[in-house]
């Protein structure tokens, strides 16, 4: 399947910029670094476990969107990388959601021969 856009992750986990300059990381990857302006930046794949922080079920389709709904969206805190990322989440119910709940990384199907990227309960 074809990632929805290139460069935003592989089935390991998101590529996010991780900065030589100030060692702060960033999601999706970008020169210069948003932190520091520096132009020393690496693509790295960032941490496949993380953190629930906030949610919702997104029921109404967005305008040019062809996936599934409903689908879960949200904010998953990354510790390891001092992130939080808003991403899609497996889990479209909120009532089976709570905060603090152990989320792992994941690539699901968006469209027939289109992938994303989404965090499920771990």
């Amino acid at each position: 399947m074809e990632p929805v856009h290139p460069g935003l992750f592989t089935p390991s986990g998101l590529l996010g910029g991780s900065c030589g300059s100030c060692a702060r990381r960033h999601f999706p990857v970008a020169v210069p670094c948003p932190w520091c302006g520096s132009d020393d930046v690496a693509t790295v794949t960032l941490s496949a476990h993380g953190t629930l922080w906030g949610w919702t079920a997104v029921t109404a389709a967005p305008p040019g969107y062809d996936g599934p709904v409903p689908y879960g969206f949200g904010v998953v805190e990354l510790p390891d990388d001092g992130l939080q990322v808003v991403t899609r989440l497996v889990d479209a119910d909120p009532a089976a959601l709570e905060e603090g709940a152990p989320m792992r990384f994941t690539v699901v199907a968006l469209t027939p021969g289109m992938s994303t990227w989404a965090f499920e309960r771990a």
